[in-house]
């Protein structure tokens, strides 16, 4: 069994991780919108889309959690949900 700050522990970790990972991604996406052009555009639209879809898509788990009685879990599945789609960003944007 995890102690109390164990898990307080990983959560900020965690955190931490997603905040470093979205600052790679922010550089990459900056570089693609100064060119200025129509695939800058382009990721602008498919930015905006993927945030508010994710944020739904976040919230919708968060519902299902409280709903369940697995409440204590989102704050964990919320960082997992948001890491894989920085990933996915950074995997795109590198290519």
């Amino acid at each position: 069994m995890r102690s109390f700050y164990g898990d307080w522990l990983d959560l900020a970790v965690d955190g931490w991780r997603l905040a470093a990972e979205s600052q790679t991604v922010i550089a990459l996406r900056l570089v693609k919108l100064a060119a200025g052009d129509a695939a800058a555009a382009a990721e602008a639209q498919l930015m905006v889309r993927e945030k508010i879809q994710a944020a739904g898509e976040a919230q919708s788990a968060w519902l299902g959690d409280a709903l369940t009685g697995s409440a204590h879990l989102a704050p964990r599945r919320a960082l997992a949900h948001y890491r894989r789609k920085v990933r996915a960003n950074r995997r795109r944007l590198t290519r």
